[in-house]
């Protein structure tokens, strides 16, 4: 009896333990597309979107860089001299160049410099230590013959941070964008 009894239970053990069981079982693929899939989606949609974000943030910079050459350009031939702009209407006139994707009116920031030589000009970005933007911007757009220096700076947000590689250069996850234009007066009088 205790004979039939170990056998029964040996050779019910060595049917579980039959590596055929474990054959048939490792053998199923039906979710290993999805698990495949789940492992290479994620850092795929990273990737992807970090590619977009890099790839808008160098758009918008081209877009500031050209409103603000067609925008320097009234101060150049003095237009905006001889009608008298000031900082907020010649903020106007660049806001009128970069309608989509900025927010002009609390965004950008207009820095107009006048300068005796091109090799006194400070184009350094003005960022303190914490990453905050340091607001010294002026509006002397000069007279006939003057060294004058357009900047347009802008404060665009980053999202996509990959692995620590961020586009962020300011505190806030955010980067300047700094577009700049440099020239002398025309004798425009």
């Amino acid at each position: 009896m205790f004979d039939t009894l170990r056998n029964r239970i040996a050779r019910a053990a060595r049917r579980f333990s039959r590596p055929r069981i474990v054959r048939r079982f490792v053998r199923h693929e039906d979710g290993a597309t999805a698990i495949e899939f789940a492992f290479v989606a994620v850092p795929f949609l990273a990737i992807m979107f970090a590619i977009m974000e890099t790839a808008l943030v160098f758009f918008a910079g081209q877009v500031l860089e050209t409103a603000t050459a067609d925008s320097a350009r009234k101060i150049m031939t003095g237009q905006a001299q001889t009608q008298g702009w000031s900082q907020a209407e010649f903020k106007k006139e660049v806001c009128s160049r970069v309608v989509a994707l900025f927010d002009c009116a609390g965004g950008i920031h207009v820095d107009v410099k006048t300068y005796s030589a091109f090799s006194d000009a400070n184009m350094s970005k003005p960022i303190d230590a914490n990453g905050k933007l340091i607001n010294n911007f002026t509006y002397q757009p000069g007279g006939p013959g003057d060294v004058v220096v357009v900047r347009m700076l802008y404060e665009w947000p980053v999202y996509v941070s990959l692995l620590g590689l961020n586009l962020a250069d300011m505190g806030g996850n955010k980067r300047l964008l700094v577009a700049t234009a440099a020239f002398r007066n025309e004798p425009y009088q």
